[in-house]
């Protein structure tokens, strides 16, 4: 199943000399995951407390683009430093569905979008990081299945937020709706993805 996460090895390896200094700065992995969640929170707080603000929607693509650069180096740096830490890998996964919470949720604040989609949606991809991790519990294997995400629900909010931030009314896009239907759909069938593994394991 297409991802984004398929560019993944191509978009560590444009890191890499960045991950090398910061080890050799003596950086932890923890502290780049905890900089990711407290940039996600801030971001989260700042949509909250302005969720009229132009520039705030244009500044929000960045901050996703960020955040995906955080966690691709925290995740480096323990591998290739031999710095992997059982508190590490449980701060890495909970700090993936903070850092969705914090920055997804307080679109219910903007006008023009319905509360219940977002809820409906963020619930969702917090189920599909729990299963994710399950699968790491069940086969030593942390999975990754699309076609929703970490990154690719990265890529719907910003280019939502691009919407908003160049001006464009909520109120008179037709399709909004289908747009939250389609990424409800799509996490559905990422959790399906994620689950099913294990049970065509346990059956077979």
């Amino acid at each position: 199943m297409f991802t984004l996460y398929q560019f993944k090895p191509a978009f560590q390896n444009s890191l890499r000399p960045l991950v090398n200094r910061l080890a050799s700065w003596q950086i932890s992995p923890n502290q780049i995951t905890v900089s990711a969640i407290l940039l996600s929170v801030a971001m989260g707080l700042t949509i909250t407390c302005y969720p009229q603000s132009k520039f705030v929607f244009l500044l929000l693509p960045i901050v996703l683009l960020l955040r995906m650069a955080l966690n691709a180096i925290d995740g480096m740096l323990a591998r290739e430093q031999n710095l992997t830490t059982d508190m590490g890998f449980v701060l890495n996964e909970l700090g993936d569905v903070i850092s969705d919470v914090a920055l997804y949720l307080p679109f219910s604040f903007v006008p023009g979008i319905r509360a219940s989609w977002i809820i409906t949606i963020v619930i969702l991809a917090i189920i599909t990081e729990v299963i994710g991790f399950l699968r790491f519990i069940i086969d030593n294997k942390r999975s990754y299945e699309g076609p929703m995400g970490k990154s690719d629900r990265a890529l719907f909010f910003a280019i939502i937020s691009l919407v908003l931030g160049f001006g464009i009314e909520i109120e008179s896009i037709s399709f909004m709706n289908s747009i939250w239907v389609g990424m409800v759909v799509l996490l559905l069938w990422t959790i399906f993805n994620r689950s099913r593994s294990p049970f065509q394991k346990d059956m077979s």
